[in-house]
């Protein structure tokens, strides 16, 4: 966890290095993105992915709801809201990635309008109902009590279930925040995966091994969604080890 600072930032430094060869990532087909941040964060620190896809043909646009801190009712509405606007802006269903806290609103989103989204990407997010994954639970539990107003009203109560469209956790086993274990899918579905980096907690929206599964992953044609295989050399950034 103490070295979560200086790994971030070799990674964001890697992000621009290798940002020119970025260009020759799969290109999109112009659906939509809805990037969500991490908890205490904002949409600053996915600007360097949002630009990434919108560079290679998405609609990929922040939450623009501040900063990730309070989850209430209004909160969860206004998420909604945002899908929703977009699905209809772009006239099809929606692709979303949440990075840490944001994958698991992203999976909940999902749940709500599975209509209007095509996939799911959560970047560490602890997707198990378990909070001792997570090194930010008292700080969370602190500002959001232990039963934040969704749980009281019956939402965000089965977190490990998988959302009913095809789903991606990309987790990795050197996170400093959110323990690896509970970034992990459990169940049988052919359309859930997960797929293990080398990286830190802080810098996996800008990972450079991240950013090349999410934009796999994103090019797939909708309704034609297949696991993810790491080509070529690219292969030696994926350790291809059993999750459990």
């Amino acid at each position: 966890m103490l070295a979560e600072p200086g790994r971030a930032m070799g990674e964001l430094a890697s992000f621009y290095a290798l940002r020119p060869l970025m260009s020759g990532l799969p290109r999109g087909d112009g659906h939509g993105v809805l990037v969500l941040p991490g908890f205490m964060a904002s949409d600053y620190s996915t600007r360097p992915l949002r630009r990434l896809l919108s560079d290679l043909g998405y609609d990929a646009v922040g939450w623009k709801l501040g900063r990730n801190v309070r989850v209430d009712n209004a909160r969860i509405d206004a998420m909604l809201a945002c899908v929703e606007e977009l699905h209809d802006r772009t006239g099809r269903p929606i692709s979303i990635v949440g990075w840490s806290l944001g994958g698991v609103f992203a999976r909940e989103l999902a749940k709500m309008a599975p209509d209007k989204v095509r996939l799911v990407i959560s970047l560490g997010s602890p997707i198990t109902d378990d909070r001792r994954h997570t090194n930010a639970t008292r700080l969370f539990e602190y500002l959001n009590g232990k039963e934040p107003e969704p749980m009281q009203g019956g939402s965000f109560r089965s977190l490990a279930e998988a959302p009913p469209v095809p789903t991606t956790s990309i987790l990795t086993r050197t996170d400093g925040v959110v323990h690896w274990r509970g970034s992990v899918q459990c169940g049988d579905r052919e359309d859930c995966e997960n797929i293990e980096v080398v990286a830190s907690h802080c810098g996996l929206g800008v990972n450079p091994a991240v950013v090349y599964a999410v934009a796999d992953r994103l090019a797939q044609e909708e309704g034609d969604w297949k696991r993810f295989e790491a080509r070529g050399l690219a292969r030696m950034f994926f350790p291809r080890r059993a999750l459990h």
